[in-house]
């Protein structure tokens, strides 16, 4: 199932172990270990029970695994193959058609970034342009590591949030029906 097609809720808690994971294994950056994780404690009631105890995995999982599931993100605006819902994502926040310029600035606001930090710059850009996305880095290289390191996380958890009230029918944000043409 791609990132394109919805799923119901009572359908979501129909599958196996293995379905399950294949389906949500992506809502967290390259971390299917949340999906997994989560599996066990279905069925869901809803998408936000289902998010926040995904997002309850997480913060238990212990700081070196929060860290792995940080750094899995790409960067904001880079030029590397961007795949699934991060790519979407991005287009549709203009970071694929930036101009030459607008990708140094880019390229040197991650190098930045990252240099401080030791992981990639994390915003939900739903909704976002390329000029909100750029002041919010130049603003949240200025805070403290812990501080970022936890707003990194909120961000993944806003990410993940809007990901599955997409992808799961029903929800806020997603069709009522699963779309059969994807």
């Amino acid at each position: 199932m791609t990132h394109a097609e919805t799923i119901s809720l009572k359908e979501l808690n129909g599958l196996s172990r293995s379905a399950f994971v294949s389906v949500l294994g992506g809502i967290f950056e390259h971390s299917p270990w949340v999906a997994e994780a989560v599996f066990e404690q279905g069925p869901f009631r809803s998408v936000q029970e289902l998010h926040g105890k995904m997002l309850a995995i997480v913060e238990q999982s212990g700081g070196e695994r929060i860290l792995e599931l940080i750094r899995a993100h790409p960067d904001l605006a880079g030029r590397m193959k961007v795949e699934g819902y991060s790519a979407k994502e991005q287009q549709g926040a203009g970071l694929d058609a930036l101009t030459a310029e607008e990708y140094e600035r880019f390229t040197q606001l991650n190098e930045s970034y990252k240099r401080k930090f030791g992981f990639p710059f994390i915003l939900a850009v739903t909704g976002k342009t390329k000029d909100d996305i750029a002041a919010a880095m130049k603003e949240r290289v200025q805070h403290e590591p812990e501080a970022e390191r936890q707003t990194a996380l909120r961000e993944i958890g806003r990410i993940a949030e809007i990901r599955l009230n997409q992808f799961i029918a029903g929800s806020a944000g997603a069709p009522e029906r699963m779309d059969e043409s994807c």
